[in-house]
């Protein structure tokens, strides 16, 4: 309460501050006015100065501690990248300078030129392990190819200070939208190495392929690649099958616990000749090529009988598929006609019988064909 007092006495004696009203105050508070603290100025209004604005942001950390670098360096060079770094433009809180392009561009030419002779040195590296077989030769290099390009990358993210999780929101729809869309991507990369790991194809192997118009052949492959296999046929045209499709679908392929192939030819002889000649015959001529094994050895079964013929059917196993069937069976049937031409078995041809039957129109188109023949004659007499 006496504090209360005592400033309103102050307020009304007109808080002029002189020693009167200071004495008059501690008197009624009971202290001693000599003991009373001075008096506090009122407080003043004095402005504050301005805050300095932010200054904006590069997007990348790392150029700013690169040109420092450069600077302490060389005053020249410094002086170069300040004048750089002063062309530029300001989004936001984000700056972007020509000197910020520029470190880029050197830093993604550096990952890429360094990637290179990453692999190339991987490559070499490997190249010493002899006793690798080709597809475990063919897994490594594409694992080691992933491995170099993927450190190469996160240096360059190092070197650049790129601040990954300032780019978390947008990374996110980003990521989203790139993963629909190298889904099958991706797919087709595990699926090669799946492929590879379980060894079912490998470079080299013969297997069974469709064209578009559902024409099946064969083809060999040539490469596993991270996307599709490459397959040369005996056409030499090249099909780009994805690592996916052989995956989850059926695949005919012809070397792949041995490169043992059997093959079939076709041959049909007349029903007059002499059957055990013409099977012993076959087998000589099938026999007689240089790409038909001897162990197994060609083998006759007689198929059918046939409208005009005894159909037997020639089976001799190759072992080098890749080389091509229809030459092989060529060879066979061009020996095997001279065979039958030495000993007169004939081979068939289709031969039908017509028979007519008799009614009016008949009649009368055989007696015009008469008249006909009887003027013909009678002339040429």
């Amino acid at each position: 309460m006496t504090t209360g007092w005592s400033a309103i006495l102050a307020s009304a004696l007109g808080g002029g501050g002189d020693g009167a009203t200071a004495d008059l105050a501690a008197a009624i508070e009971g202290s001693d006015p000599a003991e009373a603290p001075p008096a506090e100025s009122p407080p003043t209004d004095t402005p504050l100065p301005p805050a300095d604005p932010p200054d904006a942001e590069g997007p990348i950390e790392g150029a700013e501690q690169i040109k420092e670098a450069l600077q302490e360096h060389s005053m020249t060079l410094g002086g170069v990248i300040d004048k750089l770094d002063s062309w530029g433009v300001t989004i936001g809180d984000t700056r972007f300078s020509v000197w910020t392009a520029i470190l880029v561009v050197m830093v993604l030419v550096g990952i890429f030129v360094i990637g290179r002779l990453g692999v190339r040195l991987a490559h070499k590296t490997l190249g010493r392990f002899g006793n690798l077989s080709a597809t475990q030769h063919l897994l490594a290099d594409k694992l080691l190819t992933l491995l170099v390009w993927a450190v190469v990358i996160m240096v360059g993210i190092d070197i650049l200070g790129i601040d990954l999780t300032a780019l978390a929101v947008f990374s996110g729809a980003f990521g989203l939208a790139i993963g629909f869309g190298l889904q099958k991507t991706f797919g087709n990369l595990i699926a090669g190495i799946i492929l590879l790991m379980d060894r079912s194809i490998k470079p080299g192997d013969v297997i069974a392929v469709s064209d578009t118009a559902g024409n099946e052949t064969f083809g060999q492959i040539r490469r596993i690649g991270i996307r599709a296999v490459s397959i040369v046929t005996r056409d030499e045209k090249e099909y780009l099958i994805p690592n996916e499709n052989l995956m989850i679908n059926q695949v005919e392929n012809w070397s792949y616990s041995s490169r043992d192939v059997r093959m079939q030819v076709n041959v049909g002889v007349s029903y007059n000749c002499d059957i055990k000649l013409a099977e012993k015959l076959m087998l000589e001529a099938a026999a007689s090529c240089a790409r038909v094994l001897k162990s197994p050895a060609p083998t006759c079964w007689l198929s059918e009988y046939g409208d005009s013929s005894v159909n037997f059917v020639i089976h001799c196993w190759i072992r080098d598929p890749e080389n091509g069937l229809g030459n092989i069976r060529s060879e066979v049937l061009k020996k095997l006609w001279d065979l039958f031409q030495e000993s007169e078995i004939e081979i068939p041809f289709p031969q039908r019988d017509i028979n007519l039957r008799r009614n009016d129109q008949f009649d009368q188109l055989v007696a015009a064909i008469g008249q006909r023949l009887d003027k013909s004659v009678d002339s040429t007499g």
